[in-house]
C-alpha cells in the first residue's frame, strides 16, 4: 500500500480502531441465534459450516469493501477473520472466508490478497484439525509469562503448549504479510510502516483480532452451558419436590383408610378403590404442569376419597373463572392447600364443614385460593405447620423454585372462623405449556 493512504502517525490510531471493529462484529453476531447455537457445537455438519462462513463472511467483505471504496483501513480484518474462520469452523469454512475477503482486493490490483487470505483460512482451519478444541477457546496472547513453562514441558515431557503455536501462526502470518508487502509492493495490502514499533502493534493487533473475538463467544458459549445447567438442575428440583408429595399423599390416605377397616370396611373398600382410581391417573401423567382445569379434576378425584370418610357434612364450593381454566399450573399443587383445611380446619369442626375454591385473573397473574370455615389457626401453628408440614412446605418451595423468590404459598387463618391459601402464580396458557 502506498505510504501516502495512512502516515505513519495514524498507524496506531486505525489499529485501535480495527480492534474496536473486531470486537463489535464478534458482540453483535452472537446476539443472533443461529450463530450462536453453530458455536455451541464442536462437530458442525456441512449445511452448518456454511452458514457460519456466510454469517461471519458478509460483514468482513463489507469491511474490505469499506476499504477499498471508502478508504477506511481500520474496517479490514483479512488476516485475523480468515483464521478465526478455519480456526472456529474448520479449513473449508476458513478458505470460503478467506475466499471471499480476498476476490475484491483481487480485482483493485492486489494479486495476492486472494491466495493470502485463502492460505490464513486454511492455516486456521489446520490448526483446529490436529489440536485439542478446548485449546482453541482459550486463545490468548498473554503467554510470554509462562514461556519458560513451556519450554521446560517441551524438553522434559515433549508436551506442546498449544497457545503458544496458535498465536505463532498468527504472528507469523502477519509476518509474512509485512514480507510479502516488502518485497512486492501493493500485491497485498498493509501499511507499509517505516519502524519496528509499528510492525509490533501490527502483529500484536493481529493476534487481539483473534483473541478477542474468542473470547467474546467463549464467554457466550459458558453463559449458555449454565443457564442449561440452571434449567436442569430447576427440572431435578421438580422433580425430587414432585415424588415427594405423591408417597405423601398416599400415605396419608393410607392411614385414612386403615383407621376405617374395622369400623367401616364397606367404606374402606371404596376409598381403596377410589385411590387406585387416583394413583392410575397420576401414574399415566408423566408432565409436572398441567392445565387449572386437569388440575381441578385430579381433585375431584382425591375429594371423592374425603367425601367417602367424612360424609355430607363436607361440602366443596367452587368459584373459577372460566378463563383462567386453561392456564398453566403445577401438578398436584391444589391438593396439598386442600388436605390442610380438611385436616387441620375441619376434622375437629362440629358440623358441616365448607371448602371452598376460587380462581381469578389479577394483572397478568392468576389467584388461586383454598379457603375452609373450620377452626383455625392462632399465628405460631400456622407459621409452624407452614414450615413443617411437608405438604405445604412442598408448594411453596415448587413455587419457589418455578416461578422465582418473589412467589409463595401465603396462609391467613382466624381461630374459629377458618383459613385461607393463597397463591399467585404468573399467567402461563396452554399454548405456551412447559415441562420439566
Amino acid at each position: 500500500m502506498p505510504q501516502d493512504a495512512s502516515s505513519v502517525s495514524q498507524v496506531p490510531i486505525i489499529l485501535m480502531a480495527n480492534i474496536a471493529v473486531a470486537a463489535i462484529l464478534a458482540t453483535m453476531l452472537v446476539r443472533f441465534h443461529g450463530f450462536r447455537r453453530i458455536l455451541l457445537t464442536e462437530k458442525r455438519d456441512w449445511p452448518e459450516r456454511l452458514q457460519f462462513a456466510v454469517w461471519f463472511g458478509i460483514p468482513l467483505v463489507a469491511g474490505v469493501g469499506a476499504r477499498l471504496l471508502l478508504h477506511y483501513d481500520a474496517a479490514d480484518l483479512t488476516l485475523s477473520g480468515a483464521f478465526l474462520a478455519g480456526l472456529v469452523a474448520g479449513p473449508y469454512a476458513g478458505a470460503l472466508v478467506g475466499l471471499g475477503i480476498g476476490l475484491p482486493p483481487l480485482f483493485a490490483g492486489e494479486i495476492g490478497a486472494l491466495p493470502f487470505a485463502v492460505g490464513c483460512g486454511f492455516a486456521g482451519g489446520g490448526l483446529r484439525e490436529i489440536c485439542p478444541k478446548e485449546e482453541i477457546w482459550r486463545f490468548s496472547p498473554f503467554f510470554l509469562g509462562k514461556l519458560h513453562r513451556s519450554a521446560w514441558r517441551l524438553m522434559r515431557r515433549l508436551e506442546l503448549d498449544w497457545q503458544v503455536i496458535l498465536v505463532m501462526a498468527v504472528v507469523m502470518l502477519e509476518v509474512l504479510r509485512q514480507t510479502i508487502d516488502h518485497r512486492f509492493p501493493s500485491s497485498v495490502w498493509d501499511f507499509t510502516p517505516t519502524g519496528s514499533g509499528v510492525r509490533f502493534l501490527m502483529i500484536f493487533t493481529a493476534v487481539l483480532g483473534v483473541s478477542i473475538p474468542i473470547k467474546i463467544w467463549n464467554s457466550a458459549r459458558i453463559e449458555h452451558r449454565l443457564a442449561e445447567q440452571e434449567k436442569l438442575l430447576m427440572a431435578a428440583r421438580i422433580e425430587a419436590l414432585a415424588n415427594q408429595i405423591n408417597p405423601h399423599f398416599l400415605f396419608n390416605t393410607l392411614t385414612s383408610i386403615t383407621s376405617l377397616i374395622r369400623s367401616q370396611p364397606e367404606t374402606a373398600r371404596m376409598l381403596i378403590v377410589k385411590l387406585s382410581g387416583l394413583l392410575r391417573r397420576l401414574m399415566r401423567s408423566q408432565e409436572h404442569f398441567v392445565t387449572l382445569r386437569e388440575e381441578l379434576a385430579a381433585m375431584d378425584e382425591y375429594l371423592d376419597i374425603e367425601r367417602i370418610r367424612f360424609g355430607p357434612t363436607l361440602v366443596v364450593d367452587k368459584v373459577i373463572e372460566p378463563s383462567s381454566l386453561d392456564v398453566v399450573v403445577p401438578s398436584m399443587i391444589l391438593q396439598p392447600l386442600v388436605e390442610n383445611s380438611i385436616k387441620h380446619g375441619l376434622s375437629r369442626k362440629v358440623g358441616e364443614g365448607r371448602i371452598t375454591i376460587r380462581a381469578n385473573h389479577r394483572a397478568g397473574h392468576v389467584v388461586i385460593e383454598v379457603a375452609d370455615n373450620g377452626i383455625g389457626m392462632p399465628s405460631d401453628r400456622l407459621e409452624s405447620t407452614a414450615e413443617h408440614g411437608i405438604g405445604l412446605r412442598n408448594v411453596n418451595e415448587r413455587l419457589q423454585v418455578i416461578y422465582g423468590a418473589n412467589c409463595q404459598l401465603r396462609l391467613q387463618s382466624v381461630a374459629g372462623e377458618g383459613t385461607l391459601a393463597r397463591i399467585e402464580i404468573p399467567e402461563m396458557l396452554v399454548s405456551e405449556r412447559a415441562t420439566a
